[in-house]
């Protein structure tokens, strides 16, 4: 991949905004013939997070994704919430807790990823994703939609 590929869309802070921002990644990254499973996996966590956690009434949430060369894909997720803000080290919880693992999954999957504040009100989740190496088909290297027909023949 020799170009530099970007992606901006503006999302309502819904969980059907949520459900937009995975199918827009899986979108992007098919297009461009590129690894799409842990990327969709980290947008959906983010996205969920911002609708649960960082949603103000009235406001959306952004979702940027950006594909340098590399190639490494960035994942930018931005709300309002900047005063709620995930901490800086995911933590495992408990097995009783019924929440809490996304971001440890995002810190599974994303070889790194943080938090940036501002302009006020503004709050950024990020990660980073390095998509080199050859694309092989269990790297979730298809279109979730399009199905190929399988011949009863026997």
């Amino acid at each position: 991949m020799n170009q530099e590929i970007s992606l901006d869309a503006t999302l309502p802070a819904t969980p059907r905004g949520a459900r937009l921002a995975r199918a827009l990644t899986v979108h992007q990254l098919t297009e461009h013939r590129l690894p799409f499973t842990e990327a969709a996996q980290v947008v959906a966590e983010l996205a969920a997070n911002a609708v649960t956690h960082g949603r103000v009434q009235g406001r959306s949430f952004r979702l940027h994704l950006h594909i340098d060369p590399g190639p490494t894909l960035r994942i930018e997720v931005s709300d309002t919430r900047a005063e709620v803000a995930p901490p800086a080290v995911a933590e495992v919880p408990s097995p009783e807790d019924e929440s809490g693992r996304g971001l440890v999954l995002v810190s599974s999957l994303a070889a790194r990823w943080g938090t940036d504040h501002g302009p006020a009100p503004l709050k950024t989740v990020w990660a980073e994703l390095d998509l080199g190496g050859p694309i092989s088909p269990d790297r979730g290297f298809h279109d979730p939609v399009v199905h190929t027909p399988v011949s009863l023949d026997t």
